[in-house]
């Protein structure tokens, strides 16, 4: 009987290195991520502008251009001038003819002028003189609310008395002219026309004919008649 021989086969081993599998998944998130974070930077929001950019902006849309010549003509201002009158209390400090007389005025609610004010003091020499003008405290003989009601009549003080011939100048029928006259800010040639001609005494000076032009010196009362 015959032997086979059965030959020995020798089994190879092969090793199989394995395949290295690539997950794209995982290699694409680090470059999503550094895309990402690349439009977050390309696309963050612009800093606020200062304020000169936006003064800058507004004025090359809005802004205007005025052109000057070289020369120009300043108008010439006008001011109005104006006058300060004392009020009483300083009339009463200061205390002369002249003081009393522009108190009246005051009181009167007349227009102080030089006029009125030359007037009123060429008056009082008429009636009581220059030197004691404050004679009885009723420069003008005025019987409109002295003592008695009569000319001859005194008042407790020449504040007292300013207040009176107001009064009698701004109520009294018989001086309706001179207080027009007075109202007006008449010159003195007009008023002086009204206290001669007027209605309102006797006498008038002789119409005029005793009437003094010459200038009433400055005389200042006592401080006692001031009260």
């Amino acid at each position: 009987m015959a032997t086979f021989f059965r030959p020995h086969y020798v089994a190879r081993v092969q090793r199989h290195t394995p395949r290295t599998r690539f997950r794209l998944p995982l290699l694409l998130a680090p470059v999503a991520a550094v895309l990402g974070l690349a439009m977050i930077i390309v696309n963050a929001p612009p800093a606020p502008a200062t304020d000169a950019q936006l003064i800058a902006a507004y004025n090359d849309r809005w802004g205007q251009s005025l052109t000057v010549p070289s020369t120009v003509e300043t108008p010439e201002i006008v001011r109005d001038s104006y006058d300060a009158t004392p009020g009483i209390e300083t009339l009463k400090a200061s205390g002369t003819n002249y003081d009393w007389a522009t108190m009246v005025l005051l009181f009167a609610d007349f227009p102080v002028t030089e006029d009125s004010v030359t007037v009123i003091t060429r008056w009082m020499r008429q009636e009581n003189y220059v030197d004691n003008w404050w004679l009885r405290n009723n420069p003008l003989n005025n019987g409109w609310g002295a003592e008695g009601g009569t000319f001859l009549g005194g008042n407790p003080d020449l504040v007292d008395a300013a207040q009176d011939v107001a009064n009698a100048l701004t109520t009294y029928a018989g001086y309706a002219g001179m207080r027009a006259a007075f109202e007006r800010g008449a010159s003195a040639a007009e008023i002086e026309n009204e206290i001669w001609f007027g209605p309102w005494a006797t006498g008038h000076y002789n119409d005029g004919a005793h009437w003094s032009y010459v200038e009433v010196p400055v005389v200042t009362a006592p401080a006692s008649a001031w009260g």
